[in-house]
C-alpha cells in the first residue's frame, strides 16, 4: 500500500468485513453490529484512511432504495417480502414496493420504481422476456426471484427446484397408496411449467396416468377444477400453489366430501395460508427467508460495486411439509 492512498476496500480487508459493511460504518449508517463497527474504525485509524469528500458528495445523492415488484394477490410473495425487508435494512437500504395486479401491469410497476430512483430491482416471478430483461438490466442491477427455467440468465436469479418439489409431493401421495392423482396447474404463471414437468415426471416414474387441469393460482381455479372433476373424483389433487389448493379444499368441503378421507389435497409454497389451523395443508415448502436474503445479497453486490461474477442462477431445494390434508385413499 506504500505510495498510495488507502481505500475503503483496504479498510474492509483489514477489518475482515465486506466493503458494503465498511461503507455503512464510515457513513455512520445503521446495519452493522457494534463489533463490526469497532473493527472498521480501528482498521481505518491504523491505515490512516480518510473518506474522499468528492465520493461522499456523490453518495449523498444516492437514494439507497431497493425496488421490489410483486404480485398483490400472491400469498407466497407476502412471505418473501417479510424476508426482503430485514435483508435490505441490514445493508442500509429501504424497500419500495411496486404491486402487480389484474389492473396494473408489471411494466407500470417497474416504471414507477425507476421514477422513484430505486438503485436496484428485485423481481418476484417477473414476466420479462430475455430482450426486455437485458434492456432493464442495462439500466440498473436486477435479480429475478422464483422464475424457474427462464432460459439463459440475463440477470442474477434465485429460485427453487420446483420440479423436484412437485415430484416429492407425487412420491408422498403414491407412498400413501394413491394412484389417481390430478394436477391443477398454474397456467401461464411463472414457474408453472416446471411444476407441471415435475408432476409428469413423478407420475410416469410410477407408471401412473397423467391428468392436468388448467388453473391460474387462484382459489377460483381450484374450485373450478373440483366442479370439472365431479362426480368422478380422483383420490388426490395436487395444486400448483397453496391458494389454488385452498380453493380445492373449500369446494370439496362444500360438497360434503371428506378431506383426506375421500380426497387428499397438496399445495405448494408453504405460505402462511397453509399453516392456518382450519386449513392445515400438506404442501411443498420454499425457504422464503433464505431466498430473500440471497436475492438482496446478489443485487446489492452489484450496486455497491463489489466484485461479482457473470449473472448467477442460485437454485434451492424445497421440501415437503406433511399436514392434515393427505392420508391413505378412502374405500
Amino acid at each position: 500500500m506504500a505510495g498510495r492512498r488507502p481505500t475503503l476496500k483496504d479498510v474492509a480487508a483489514r477489518a475482515g468485513v465486506s466493503r458494503a459493511t465498511a461503507s455503512l460504518v464510515i457513513r455512520e449508517e445503521r446495519g452493522p453490529s457494534a463489533a463490526s463497527r469497532e473493527r472498521v474504525r480501528a482498521a481505518a485509524a491504523e491505515l490512516g484512511y480518510v473518506p474522499d469528500p468528492t465520493a461522499q458528495v456523490l453518495r449523498r445523492r444516492r437514494s439507497r432504495l431497493l425496488g421490489v415488484v410483486f404480485t398483490a394477490r400472491d400469498a407466497f410473495h407476502a412471505d418473501l417480502l417479510d424476508g426482503l425487508y430485514p435483508a435490505a435494512e441490514e445493508r442500509g437500504y429501504t424497500v419500495v414496493l411496486g404491486a402487480v395486479s389484474p389492473v396494473r401491469r408489471q411494466e407500470r410497476a417497474v416504471q414507477a420504481l425507476l421514477a422513484s430512483r430505486c438503485e436496484a430491482l428485485v423481481l418476484l416471478a417477473g414476466r420479462y422476456g430475455p430482450a426486455e430483461m437485458e434492456g432493464l438490466a442495462a439500466r440498473l442491477p436486477v435479480v429475478d426471484v422464483g422464475r424457474v427455467g427462464a432460459g439463459p440468465a440475463q440477470v442474477d436469479a434465485v429460485e427453487s427446484a420446483d420440479d423436484e418439489g412437485v415430484a416429492a409431493a407425487v412420491d408422498h401421495l403414491v407412498g400413501l397408496g394413491h394412484r389417481a392423482i390430478v394436477h391443477v396447474d398454474g397456467g401461464e404463471q411463472p414457474g408453472a411449467e416446471e411444476r407441471r414437468q415435475g408432476y409428469r415426471d413423478g407420475m410416469l416414474r410410477h407408471g401412473l396416468a397423467v391428468r392436468i387441469l388448467r388453473g391460474d393460482n387462484t382459489e377460483v381455479s381450484g374450485a373450478a377444477a373440483v366442479a370439472e372433476l365431479l362426480p368422478d373424483l380422483p383420490t388426490a389433487i395436487l395444486a400448483n400453489n397453496d391458494q389454488c389448493a385452498v380453493g380445492v379444499l373449500d369446494a370439496l368441503r362444500r360438497q360434503g366430501i371428506d378431506v383426506p378421507g375421500r380426497v387428499s389435497v397438496v399445495g405448494y409454497d408453504d405460505s402462511q395460508l397453509s399453516r392456518l389451523a382450519h386449513v392445515d395443508l400438506t404442501t411443498v415448502a420454499q425457504d422464503a427467508a433464505e431466498i430473500a436474503r440471497l436475492a438482496v445479497g446478489c443485487v446489492l453486490e452489484r450496486v455497491e460495486g463489489e466484485e461479482a461474477p457473470a449473472p448467477r442462477r442460485i437454485r434451492l431445494r424445497p421440501h415437503l411439509v406433511v399436514r392434515g390434508t393427505t392420508g391413505v385413499p378412502g374405500v
